[in-house]
This record gives structure tokens, sequence and C-alpha cells, in this order.
């Protein structure tokens, strides 16, 4: 990338040898999982013998086996055309409790399945494009840091507990188009058009698994001044006096509702009781033991879910304050960017995120692998994601073994053994480290930090225009007036420097 010192990025072989060891985790993740496949089925093709005991007991369940049954997936129905909820509250019939595009990644990696084996295999294949792709827009974008996800513990325990590799990659190449853009241009691009392309890889992202989604605010902040330093703000925008592009930022607001709007459209036509049933799952979903939020577990024995009276307190409090921690992390990095002159938005969304799985009455174990990159972006210290690897792992094991215990009648108390010690070490250790990370991620710099803002190269004299004259040097020489053209100046040029065309 222009801008950029070769010093700076790494290598095709760098990047080779990240993807590489990505690839290397992502197969121990599938191992790990596949320990409870087989080696008998069922004439419904559920794994055998003492499935229930293995999954929990051995710590391998995973979603993507478990529904193999119950969602029709195992009759390769094509998802949200028909279906319904049943009298339980379940989706069946072809409705899948996710948002379309994690719908239609369950239904294609079931094509060739005949039983929960071979779905796990095929949605492993169909996802695993999406990790590596990962690992290198990471390594593209934070250099060696990017191990941290290609040799992550919770890629191993999570890669393919539930369908969350495709999320996590519209994330991630939201922020590398718009600090890396793409194609010979890169990120010589104007801002608006890489925005614009981020704006839809967030929308996408939220066609898989909604959270990406509240990214579109950051990013409309970062547009609406102007990028690094208010420096890429357009040049009519400039002329005009104004420090702001509030048409831009709403144009990358308007981006994203488009495309969730037409990746949804199809569904919602052609079975709209199918589709809204997954929302509707989601919206009735009850805290409970499954849950593993600080709301269940922090109100025992209030949070059983028969009582209703606190239930749908949670329906109005969780999202609540949800919102507001939205908001706080947008001001707080507001007030960054008058200090700054930068607004920071990729620690605004990893703030949000931090806020989302803190307070959201749903915390899946497999949650962990959506903040996993921001450990990569953010330059946080590394005693914060070992400790958080730590938390991750007492819940990511403790939670089914508990779960083993409570089935089979064993002692399950704090006092009785170490699996319910882990499982209060996993939800009040992550809890408390993601209020930490909320502001630690606030008050921190990401790897694209200090980088000089992409100005276009200039490929020649434009027809029709009259060659400004040219200026004397003052003591600088002629490679550095090539280089300061070229964009390849530092981060905090002043404001005359940037202005000349």
């Amino acid at each position: 990338m222009a801008g950029l010192s070769t010093a700076n990025r790494l290598t095709r072989y760098g990047l080779a040898l990240v993807v590489l060891l990505s690839g290397l985790t992502l197969l121990a993740g599938y191992a790990n999982k596949a320990r409870c496949t087989g080696p008998e089925f069922d004439e419904y093709g559920r794994s055998g013998p003492m499935y229930k005991e293995r999954i929990d007991g051995d710590v391998c369940y995973s979603d993507i086996q478990h529904l193999w049954l119950g969602r029709d997936i195992d009759k390769h129905v094509f998802p949200y055309l028909q279906g319904s909820l049943n009298e339980y509250g379940q989706p069946e019939g072809g409705t899948v409790e996710y948002p379309v595009l994690t719908g239609v990644v369950i239904w294609a990696g079931a094509i060739f399945a005949h039983n929960d084996a071979e779905f796990l295999l095929g949605s492993a294949l169909v996802m695993a494009p999406f990790g590596l792709l990962t690992a290198w827009m990471l390594g593209g974008l934070s250099r060696w840091r990017a191990l941290v996800w290609a040799l992550g513990p919770p890629v191993v325990l999570y890669a393919f507990h539930n369908w969350d590799l495709p999320v996590v990659l519209c994330a991630v190449a939201a922020v590398y188009v718009v600090h890396r853009g793409w194609g010979r241009r890169g990120a010589h691009r104007p801002l608006a058009d890489r925005a614009l392309v981020a704006s839809v890889l967030l929308a996408l992202g939220f066609a898989f698994k909604i959270y990406p989604g509240v990214f579109v605010l950051p990013l409309l902040l970062y547009v609406l001044t102007g990028g690094t330093g208010g420096r890429e703000l357009p040049a009519s925008v400039r002329r005009a006096g104004r420090r702001l592009d509030p048409a831009g930022a709403l144009r990358v607001a308007f981006a994203a509702v488009v495309t969730v709007v037409l990746v949804n459209l199809p569904f919602m036509l052609l079975g709209f009781e199918g589709w809204r049933a997954s929302f509707e799952f989601q919206g009735n979903r009850k805290v409970d033991l499954t849950t593993n939020s600080i709301w269940y577990w922090g109100f025992r024995p209030w949070s059983n879910p028969d009582n209703g009276a606190f239930q749908a307190a949670m329906d109005v409090l969780s999202p609540t304050l949800m919102l507001a921690s939205f908001a706080l992390a947008c001001w707080l990095g507001w007030r960054r960017f008058q200090r700054e002159g930068t607004y920071p938005w990729i620690a605004v969304s990893a703030a949000m995120l931090c806020g989302f799985l803190l307070l959201h009455k749903v915390h899946s174990p497999q949650y962990t692998l959506w903040l996993l990159p921001f450990f990569v972006l953010m330059r946080v210290r590394w005693q914060w994601i070992a400790a958080y690897f730590v938390a991750d792992l007492a819940m990511g094991i403790g939670i089914f073994r508990w779960y083993y215990i409570t089935t089979w009648g064993l002692p399950p108390t704090i006092y009785d053994g170490f699996a319910p010690q882990a499982v209060m070490i996993g939800v009040w250790g992550r809890a408390a480290l993601l209020l930490a990370l909320f502001f630690v991620f606030l008050n921190s710099r990401s790897t694209v930090d200090g980088e000089p803002a992409p100005r276009p190269l200039r490929r020649g004299p434009v027809p029709g225009r009259t060659p400004a004259p040219a200026v004397a040097s003052t003591g600088a020489g002629a490679d550095d007036g090539v280089r300061a053209e070229a964009g390849e100046g530092g981060a905090g040029g002043g404001a005359d420097q940037e202005d000349v065309r």
C-alpha cells in the first residue's frame, strides 16, 4: 500500500505463513468437534452411541452437529421459504433461528450430508475459507499480531461450534477496505468509495449475525469527520470551508440500509412467515441456563424462565442498556476526535461490541470469535488478551462439564467440584474484562493509527487544466518533493501541505 514502508508490511511469505498457521488451527478446531461424531448413526443420521453423554462430558458439543435434527436441515429444505415456530416456540419446517445469510450457509453445508458427521464436515469446508481470508486480512492490517487470530485458542474451541466465521470476515473485511482499499489503487481510492463498500460489508454481516451492523455508526462518524486527521474530506466540502461531510455520512448509512433490505427482501416475499419466525424466536428467547449471561447468573433465583415479570423486565432492560453503551462509546470516541483530530472508529466499534457482549441477555461461548479480531486490530496489552483467554477457556470447558454433571444427577454446586467453579470464573471473569476492555479499547490506538492519509497519485497533467507554477525549494531535495506528492510523508503533515494538489 502506498504510504506504508516495506518495513511496516508483511511480505507475501509472511502472509502465507499466517494463513498456513490459521489453516492448521482451523483443522484442530474441526478435529475437536469431530470427536463427537459417529462411529454409529441411527436412522435419522444422529451419532451414537451415547450422543448426549459425549457432547457434554467430552466437551466436544457443537450447534452444527446438534441442529442436524429439528430444523429440517437433514431433509435439505431451503431455509425460510416455509416453516414457523411450533407450539413450544422452536423453529421447524425449514426455519432456523439465524438471519438469512447464515441460513443459506447452513443449507449449503448440508447439501451432500446424510448424517450429522457429514453435516459437520460439509459446514467446516464451507466456512474454512472465511477463516483463512480473515487471517490474510488481519495480517495485511496488523502484521504478526494476526497470529492472535491464526493461533488463538478460541478458534480451536469455536471455529465450528456455530456458523460465525462468515460474520467475522465481514467485520474484518470492512476494516480492511477502509484502510487498505482494493485493487491497484488500494487506499488511494476516495474515502467515500472505501467507506461505501465497508458499509455494504457490515450490512452483509448484519444479515449473517446482526452485530456488525452496529459498526456502521462509528464508520459513519469517521466519514463525517473526514477520515485520518480530517484530511480525506471531499474537495467540495473543503472549498466550502466546512469541516464535516454529512452527505458522505448519509451515503454510508443509506448503503447499509439498502443492502439489508435487498438481502432480506426475497425471503420476505417468498416465505414471510418462515422469515419472520427467525426474528420472533430471538425476541422471545428467555434468560435461562443456556444463555450464560450476567442477567441469569446475577439474579438467581428470580431469573428462572418461569418468572414472567423478570423476563419481561429483561426484554426492556437489556436492549436499553446496550443502546446506552453504544451511545457512550460513540460520545467518548467523539471526545477523542476533538483531542486528536481523527475519529477512532475501530476503537469505538470494539467498545460497542464489549457493551453488546456484556449486556445482551444471551452470551453464547462462540461470541469470543467476534471479539478476537479486535485483539489484533487494537494495540491493547497482552495481559488483557491472556486474561480473556483464561476466562474464556474456563467458560468454554466448564459449562459443558457442568451440563454433564447436572444432567446425570451429580453434585452441581461450586462447593462440589471444579466444573461449576469454572463456570463462575468464566461468567464473572468475562464480565469484568468486558467492562474494563470497553474503556481500554477507547483509550488505545489501532494497528492502522499513525498511517498517513491516503491521497490519489498524480498520473500527469489533467487535460484542460493549466499546470500550477513550480514553487522554489527551501532546502528540501527534489526527492523529498516527489515523496510528499505521493503521500508518503508523515501523518502529522501541516494543513497547507495537505491542501496542495
